[in-house]
């Protein structure tokens, strides 16, 4: 981090403070070495030229996700870096491959749920924003590739949130290689689940952190060849033991003895506990609750965890018994003995304690104080029992009390590995390392010492693997590295563990004398080391040492460094509990071996650390190690606070500044050659016009600038120290002197600009002035004008009236004449009409008579021929029939029904016949009426029309009126009289119009009549069909019976001597049903088979069986045809799949849907299953898919479950009114034989002819796994579009980086070729959706699937570019959002071009991505706000997306902002209130990958198909036994 030597007057540079450790201003004074700063917050800071560092103006002003892209990496950069994302809630920043994290002291859920973990699955470190998953993701994914074990060490002070992220981490690598564990719990849960356990007693509450972790713990995954967890161990390291008797205000005890105190009235009174305060081991300080925690809430919560883990309710109740004691003996107090140097129990209420221990412990109360206030001294002579003093039994209390307490923790580690259980055969695993941070308190003490010497060892194996690194980027990049330097923090680690000169060596050392004290220990400390630069002596105190750690020098006070240090059991300890009568008390301290069983044995603490510490760090290096940092940005722990000072602080702790200054000491700038010509092309833009390789063009640029020391990499340049600054200088005094050009020429502008506007202000006054002159010159020729206008239109008047009294005159004479010789016109005409209208109806009358006499004797003649023509058929019928004698009785029965059907069918259609006649009558009649009435009128219109006209000429031809002449009387009464006959004629006429009105009136009543008659009519109609409907199912009843016997018939027949006789005699007898007859099918032919003879003269003596199994052999191979025949490609006829036709008319013919049971659904369906076997053939998905969707829907159409009959309207009518033909009909629908199905003929050519089968249980089934396959083959097909567009997706996301061809103006035609790279991308996903769109409908496939398919695929794209725009910053840039519109745009002519039958609503499913690309691309975005952004912008966005997205743009292309700060800190309002409320805060959309179509929709979406005219293949028609596919031409 040396300072650079460039900082002019001018530059924007960064200087310490006092309050926030670096502040920025701007350098307005250099006084040799001191620089003169104006601060941002108007102070003026002096500082030394060394400790000014440069500031980028250019920075992002989110921030960088990876420090290493920082211009200036130095530390007031990265803690300014820091302090922008954590003010986004951008928590985690890398540093390299380092994460960051800074704990934000409140939930943010979105980042961890099931989404995220989506996202980071498989993605490539740095792709995606930093996160803890990202880093969990890269060692398993090593551990999968290399084989190698990995560990990911999370470290940091006290409240950083390192056991949360430990969480996290091990959330992440459950969801990666989860697998089921006993019981149904995986192991992963287990070790999860077992927090709470470790938590309860190895936590408690410091100064820094409510639950502060005081031990170290290392958790191994176990992994198997596959990848999933098979086990898992917990380590733990260096519990704090010294807190079970001590703590400081206001810290608290660990958490198990408030939990215990807190525990239900029963627990508490088996255990005799009470208040916490009434505890000594508690009430050294006055913190007994902490907020926002309920310890009995807990207390059951802990209970809960331990049933989980597996500890059993005898161990549970052992475990708190012995908290419990731990507690009781803490309250033994001890008073002088008589003897001297000797002790007792000072009262009874110690007593009482005393004896509640013994009484838990389950051991004896005499022996129990005697190992409190007693010592054994073992001699080679005799053992000797030493009184201890009062101190000394408070002591040894203490001990005992660590002793039990450390036991009972270690037992509850083993148990929980125990039940978690350890996979021996694991060759790979991931250890997570959950360990304390450096600790610097006012006092600090042998935990400290321990805790900062293990952050020594993990520092020393932190800067290698940093340095590693470096070296391996240097390696990669290939450039020289060998003279970068690399300092090791060796020698404080020799200092404190090196043998035998080492600090814990000299402390077991002055452990293992007796009169040994702190004191001396301390001096022999300072004899030792004084010449060690890392240990410093302090001038005022005797028993304290200093030692200049990596993160700063700590003071540690000696005074208890020898009694913490002494992990030795006393035997008196040792003996007693073991005697104990509790197992569980006993288990803890098992016997000794026999050669340590001596008394008081030495155990050091700080060698048995070591020892772990040593194989903790074998474990690490014999991994791959990636690296956690954990922060606490403030000491109130509330969120959105960040103290500069603090955070410093915590970063040099965890070695994150001395990362950097490792960076620093080699290279610390480094930039790929794109990103350096942006940014420095302007200091020779004659070189980016060359035609330079981007590396030679960074060369010639530095080689310009002539900088020295550089390397230039295979695709970064590698710059020194200040040489990034250097070059920011030079840029800035370009883009000044452009500055300066540009303001010189808007000068220009502005001065021409003003002497314009006073130019046009001249001309604006003189041409006011001469339009004022004008107007008032218009004033006056307008005046003179309007008298003459006024004079013109006043001689007009008189003219005028005159005129109008000769012309009224005129007209009345007129009027009088061409009404009388209208008159006159009108009487001929209406005398005429009714001659005509009487011989009209008279002649009517006469023919009409004589067609109903014709009418009565044709039907007379044709109903007697067709009664002939009915005996004779039913003669014959009963001679068929007399040999079925069971059936002789209901036949009788029903040719009376049929007989007595036929009548009331003729009286009904008569009286119908004779309704239609009398409405015809009438309704002519009216029309007569009123067509007579209509050319009266018109007649008298044309007479009054004809006077007027002579009345016209009359006047014309009189001679003008020169002057007023005496009206005569006589042409006065002339007058009179022509108006009084008007006025009659009016009336006459308004007569007529009323007889009109009254004639229409009555046609409409007739109407009325008539349409009730009709609906009469129609009743009973429907009545006949009901009656016909019942008569049906008669004759379907007996036309079974009667098909079993023919088809014996038949078998006899083709072995009999006169077989081929009666054949020949076998013929079809064809009839024309025509609507006189009662049939009403166009040109349909009912056949007869003279089969009565072969009934009659034929007995074959064959049993039933024969018959029947060759009709199922034949019907066995007709199946294998089939199948043979469908498991090809058959391909369309018309537009319709053969396949599926041929399919359904055989399963409809052969009756498979009404049988109980059959093979041909099975064997049809293996053939399906077979044919899609190959998931990417396309083609083959796309046949299948058309027709099975055409299969279902003839199905969904067709079948119905078992009921009622139930028949379409059409089948009814279409059904025969005859017996004839009934009989004929019911005699043609065999079961088994061929027969003549009812698909033949033109009037069963559509599904609506077509009655409903009840379907059994088989056809039911069939239909069922028929819609399985559809919804399968449509996902395959939709997910082999999903995986073919989804590479192409992550490429489409963002823009790729342009060459410097594109920077360079006037090349056009570099332009269009990078335009054209642009959007290759996205053509392919055109390219893609249009093959796909291609192959549906070559197959015809129907619309309604291709869209659907289409727009879930455009949900995916819209699911997957909003969530990569989400998690990755880079992308949220406005030129970003330019690209991606661009190519939203040729998606959208894709949908036009595909047009809505196949598209459909595809377009409105990328609403995501439209909406935030369009935010992206707008300008002027602080100037919106919260309003119009949420109502207007983007209304379809939740306020998180909304909130990731503002906090995360940049503007790379015209440098603009994004929204204001208000919008900003009101989203944040939005959110946390949404948190409040429980409202989802996740901001990824989910995939639907659902089948969004049900049977009914298809079946209502495609059209009818008329399966009639399909033509059946060439190895069926070839078949004679598929005769019935056959068109009937054939």
């Amino acid at each position: 981090m040396a300072a650079p030597v460039n900082i002019i007057v001018g530059s924007h540079v960064w200087v310490e403070d006092p309050t926030v450790a670096w502040i920025d201003g701007e350098v307005f004074k250099i006084s040799g070495e001191e620089v003169h700063v104006q601060t941002t917050n108007g102070k003026t800071a002096v500082a030394n030229i060394s400790k000014v560092f440069p500031k980028d103006t250019e920075a992002p002003p989110g921030g960088v996700d990876d420090m290493t892209k920082l211009s200036y990496l130095h530390e007031p950069g990265v803690l300014h870096n820091l302090a922008m994302r954590y003010e986004l809630n951008e928590i985690y920043t890398y540093t390299g491959n380092i994460l960051i994290a800074i704990n934000p002291f409140q939930r943010l859920p979105h980042l961890y749920d099931t989404h995220m973990m989506e996202q980071y699955k498989g993605a490539a470190f740095g792709e995606l924003n930093p996160h803890v998953f990202a880093v969990a993701d890269v060692a398993y994914r090593a551990m999968m590739n290399e084989g190698k074990s990995n560990s990911i060490l999370v470290s940091g002070e006290s409240g950083a949130g390192k056991t949360e992220t430990t969480k996290m981490l091990m959330r992440y690598l459950a969801y990666l290689g989860g697998r089921s564990g006993v019981e149904g719990r995986t192991v992963e849960q287990q070790v999860l689940e077992s927090n709470p356990v470790l938590e309860a007693f190895g936590n408690a509450k410091t100064v820094r952190n409510n639950n502060s972790s005081r031990f170290g713990k290392f958790v191994e995954l176990q992994f198997d060849k596959s990848g999933r967890i098979s086990g898992a161990a917990v380590r733990t390291y260096l519990l704090e033991r010294s807190r079970v008797c001590q703590i400081s205000n206001p810290e608290r005890n660990y958490h198990c003895f408030y939990l215990l105190c807190a525990a239900p009235p029963e627990v508490k009174e088996k255990f005799k506990l009470g208040d916490p305060k009434s505890f000594h081991y508690l009430n050294q300080s006055d913190c007994y609750a902490l907020d926002g925690v309920d310890d009995a809430q807990e207390y059951i919560a802990t209970i809960r965890a331990m049933d989980v883990v597996g500890i059993s309710e005898e161990e549970q109740e052992a475990i708190f018994g012995v908290v419990a004691a731990i507690l009781h003996l803490g309250n033994v107090d001890f008073a002088k003995g008589s003897e001297v140097d000797s002790s007792v129990i000072k009262d009874e209420k110690s007593r009482f304690h005393l004896n509640m221990t013994a009484e838990l412990l389950k051991c004896d109360v005499k022996s129990l104080e005697d190992a409190l206030v007693k010592r054994v001294m073992v001699t080679p002579e005799e053992i000797i029992k030493r009184p201890l003093d009062p101190v000394a039994a408070v002591g040894s209390r203490d001990a005992l009390a660590k002793t039990i307490y450390s036991r009972l923790f270690d037992w509850l580690v083993d148990k929980i590995n125990s039940s978690i259980g350890q996979d021996p055969n694991s060759k790979q695993l991931i250890g997570v390392l959950d360990i304390y941070g450096f600790e610097s308190f006012k006092f600090n003490s042998f935990e400290q010492f321990c805790i900062n010497f293990t952050n020594e060892k993990l520092q020393q194996h932190f800067n290698q693997h940093v340095f590693k690194m470096e070296q391996e980027e240097y390696t990669k990049e290939e450039i020289n590295w060998s003279y970068i330097e690399f300092v090791d923090n060796q020698d404080v680690l020799d200092l404190i563990e090196k043998k035998p000169g080492g600090i814990i060596a000299l402390l077991d050392e002055a452990c293992m004398f007796p009169k040994s004290t702190h004191e001396t220990f301390a001096q022999k400390l300072f004899q030792t080391f004084k010449n060690n630069k890392r240990f410093i002596k302090p001038k005022l105190s005797r028993t304290s040492f200093t030692i200049s750690h990596y993160a700063g020098e700590v003071t540690y006070l000696a005074d208890l460094f020898l009694d913490k240090n002494k992990d030795y059991v006393v035997a008196e300890h040792q003996d007693l509990l073991t005697a104990s009568t509790c197992s569980f008390v006993a288990s803890l301290f098992p016997p000794p071996a026999e050669e340590s069983s001596k008394s008081s044995k030495f155990s050091s603490i700080g060698s048995r650390f070591k020892l772990q510490l040593q194989s903790l760090m074998d474990t690490l290096n014999s991994t791959e190690p990636h690296y956690i940092r954990c922060v606490k940005p403030n000491n109130v722990l509330k969120p959105a606070i960040f103290e500069n000072a603090n955070i410093i602080q915590q970063l040099r702790c965890g070695g994150v500044l001395e990362a950097i200054r490792i960076s620093c000491a080699g290279y610390p700038t480094r930039r790929t050659f794109s990103e350096f010509l942006n940014r420095f092309g302007v200091l020779a833009p004659e070189i980016l016009e060359g035609n330079n390789d981007d590396k030679v063009a960074c060369q010639m640029i530095l080689d310009k600038m002539g900088l020295k020391g550089y390397q230039i990499g295979k695709t970064k340049v590698f710059l020194r120290a200040g040489q990034m600054a250097e070059l920011d200088a030079r840029r800035a005094e370009v883009l000044g002197h452009a500055a300066r050009t540009i303001q010189r020429q808007i000068r220009t502008y502005i001065a021409r600009k003003e002497f314009i506007a006073l130019r046009k202000a001249a001309i604006m006054l003189q041409s006011h002035w001469r339009g004022i002159s004008a107007c008032k010159l218009y004033e006056q020729l307008r005046r003179e004008a309007g008298a003459l206008k006024i004079q013109k239109n006043f001689r007009r008047h008189t003219a005028r009236e005159s005129y109008l009294t000769v012309r009224s005159s005129t007209i009345t004479l007129q009027t009088g004449l061409r009404a009388m010789a209208a008159r006159n016109e009108f009487r001929f005409r209406k005398q005429t009409k009714a001659a005509i209208i009487i011989q009209a109806t008279l002649r009517c009358h006469a023919a009409y008579s004589y067609y109903r006499s014709l009418q009565k004797a044709a039907i007379t003649t044709q109903c007697g021929w067709r009664r002939r023509v009915a005996r004779r058929e039913l003669r014959k019928l009963k001679m068929a029939a007399r040999e079925t004698g069971a059936l002789k009785e209901a036949k009788d029965k029903l040719e009376k029904r049929v007989e007595e059907l036929t009548w009331r069918l003729q009286l009904e259609k008569r009286l119908r016949t004779d309704l239609e006649e009398e409405k015809a009558q009438e309704i002519a009649k009216l029309q007569e009426s009123l067509q007579a009435m209509q050319l009266q009128v018109e007649e008298a219109n044309a007479r009054v029309k004809k006077e007027q006209e002579a009345a016209r000429k009359a006047i014309e031809e009189a001679p003008p009126i020169i002057k007023e002449t005496p009206v005569i009387v006589q042409d006065t009464e002339k007058v009179n009289s022509l108006t009084a006959e008007v006025e009659s004629l009016k009336a006459s006429l308004q007569s007529e119009r009323k007889a009109t009105e009254e004639a229409r009136n009555a046609c409409t009543d007739a109407e009325a009549r008539n349409a009730e008659l009709v609906k009469k009519l129609e009743d009973s109609e429907r009545r006949v069909d009901q009656l016909q409907e019942s008569v049906q199912r008669l004759e379907e009843k007996l036309s079974n019976s009667q098909s079993e016997i023919q088809v014996l018939r038949q078998q006899s027949l083709a072995i009999s001597p006169t077989g081929k006789s009666l054949t020949t005699r076998q013929r079809t007898m064809i009839v024309p049903r025509t609507p006189e007859n009662g049939n009403v099918t166009n040109g349909e032919t009912k056949v007869l088979s003279d089969m009565t003879l072969a009934i009659s003269n034929v007995r074959e003596p064959e049993s039933e069986e024969k018959p029947q199994k060759c009709l199922n052999e034949k019907q066995q191979e007709n199946q294998d045809i089939l199948i043979k025949c469908i498991s090809q490609n058959l391909g369309f006829s018309g537009c319709k799949p053969i396949a599926a036709c041929v399919i359904y008319k055989c399963l409809l013919h052969w009756r498979s849907f009404e049988v109980e049971k059959t093979t041909v659904f099975d064997r049809i369906i293996q053939t399906i299953a077979s044919s899609i076997e190959v998931q990417d053939n396309n083609d083959v998905l796309a046949y299948w898919l058309s027709n099975s969707s055409t299969l279902l829907m003839l199905l969904q159409r067709t079948l119905k479950a078992s009921g009622a009959a139930s028949w379409t309207p059409q089948r009814r009518r279409a059904s025969s009114a005859s017996l004839f033909g009934r009989m004929s009909q019911g005699l043609r629908s065999s079961p088994q034989s061929a027969g003549l199905s009812f698909l033949n003929g033109r009037g069963l050519s559509r599904l609506d002819d077509l009655r409903q089968v009840e379907a059994k249980y088989p056809a039911l089934l069939f239909k069922q796994q028929l819609t399985a396959f559809l919804e399968k083959i449509y996902g395959m097909i939709r997910d082999n579009l999903k995986k073919e567009i989804s590479p192409l997706i992550g490429l489409c996301i963002q823009a790729p980086r342009t060459s410097r061809a594109s920077m360079v103006k006037g090349r056009s035609h570099a332009n269009a070729v990078v335009q054209k790279a642009l959007i290759a991308h996205w053509q392919s996903i055109v390219k893609s959706l249009n093959r796909y769109l291609n192959i549906m409908k070559a197959n015809h496939v129907p619309p309604f699937l291709a869209r659907k398919v289409f727009t879930q695929i455009f949900s995916f794209i819209n699911v997957q570019l909003f969530n990569s725009l989400l998690l990755r910053r880079e992308c949220c840039s406005f030129s970003n959002g330019e690209y991606v519109k661009a190519g939203l745009a040729e998606l959208e002519q894709w949908c036009n071009e595909a047009t809505e039958e196949y598209a459909g609503l595809a377009w409105d499913e990328l609403k995501h991505i439209r909406q935030a690309i369009g935010f992206l691309v707008i300008h002027q975005k602080p100037k919106k706000t919260l309003n119009e952004i949420t109502k207007e912008l983007c209304p379809v966005l939740s306020i998180q997306q909304l909130y990731r997205i503002s906090t995360m743009y940049w503007d790379d292309k015209y440098g603009t902002h994004s929204v204001s700060s208000d919008v900003i800190a009101n989203m944040r309002v939005m959110m946390t209130e949404d948190t409040n409320n429980a409202v989802s805060s996740s901001f990824l959309l989910d995939d639907d990958s659902s089948i969004p179509f049900t049977v009914d929709d298809i079946s209502k979406s495609l059209q009818q198909i008329d399966i009639a005219d399909v033509d059946p293949p060439a190895l069926i028609r070839e078949n004679s036994g598929f005769g019935f596919l056959l068109p009937r031409s054939e």
